[in-house]
């Protein structure tokens, strides 16, 4: 299925030294990333870190204290809301709830900054939003009212309202939240999908070995900085993700995907690991 035509020139985003906070506590402090035309980069680290924060700040959705912004060559808030949101769509985890409209409806919104403000829908707006519910797997419940929907349904609602807007930046916080295994994976596919046609994605995720199957680029944050980034294989190292996330993590090379795998070791399992090490070396005296 080939994707409406859309001027994807502005293609690139870089946010440059950024400090952000609420109020007068700093939770993010010089942090530097680029999001790249046909790559993917995954966002993680604990609770807290400052993942969304920083993803939000891209999407001029939190005020930044210092840094800049920029999407292409042009600084960020140097485009109208209007160019923005023609460049830069993103999935947020705090989303209205609508009620009394059916699901196409709702993906509607997504062609806003496309058209004028007194102007009908056009065959390209029909287009977008059809290949938008066909992507995300709604195209044969479009009728549905959005009441009656799931929480994952919900979610690939709004990740569809994303997909119409037709941008050539797209920014997801926890895309996968709430959906059950077979969208989760499906939802990955999609991702890694979009990078490989040339959009520039930026994603949090929580499951490490998600964003290792779907990640070009990988920034581990922790509190507020930097701690790796870099491909997958370099930064989920058992030693960066032991020390970020305080527990023992053993990570391994998956021999036919050749993705790194992750293997939390909480202190049931570390028990369980040491008893067996035991039990190995009394059978071998």
């Amino acid at each position: 299925m080939t994707a409406p035509d859309a001027d994807h020139s502005l293609s690139a985003l870089r946010g440059d030294s950024l400090a952000l906070g609420y109020r007068k506590d700093r939770v993010v402090h010089d942090v530097s990333l680029q999001l790249r035309p046909g790559e993917v980069t995954a966002l993680i680290g604990p609770n807290g870190s400052g993942k969304s924060t920083v993803l939000r700040s891209l999407a001029r959705l939190h005020p930044i204290d210092a840094g800049t912004v920029h999407v292409g060559d042009a600084e960020s808030r140097a485009l109208t809301s209007r160019e923005f949101a023609r460049t830069v769509a993103m999935l947020s985890q705090s989303r209205p709830h609508p009620s009394g409209l059916e699901i196409r409806d709702v993906v509607a919104f997504g062609r806003h900054p496309h058209r004028g403000r007194f102007s009908g829908m056009s065959g390209s707006d029909h287009a977008a939003i059809s290949h938008a519910l066909a992507l995300t797997g709604l195209a044969d419940m479009a009728h549905r009212a959005v009441d009656e929907l799931s929480g994952g349904e919900l979610q690939r609602v709004w990740l569809a309202t994303c997909l119409a807007q037709d941008t050539g930046i797209l920014l997801l916080d926890e895309p996968t939240n709430h959906l059950d295994l077979r969208y989760q994976i499906e939802t990955l596919e999609l991702v890694r999908d979009l990078a490989d046609r040339g959009t520039a994605l930026g994603v949090v995720l929580h499951d490490l070995d998600h964003a290792a199957s779907v990640a070009d680029e990988v920034v581990l944050i922790q509190a507020g900085r930097v701690r790796a980034a870099g491909a997958p294989e370099d930064v989920l190292t058992s030693e960066n993700l032991t020390e970020v996330y305080g527990l023992r993590i053993d990570t391994v090379v998956d021999a036919e995907t050749g993705h790194v795998r992750v293997h939390p070791r909480g202190r049931h399992q570390e028990r369980r690991r040491r008893a067996s090490d035991a039990l190995l070396t009394a059978s071998t005296n």
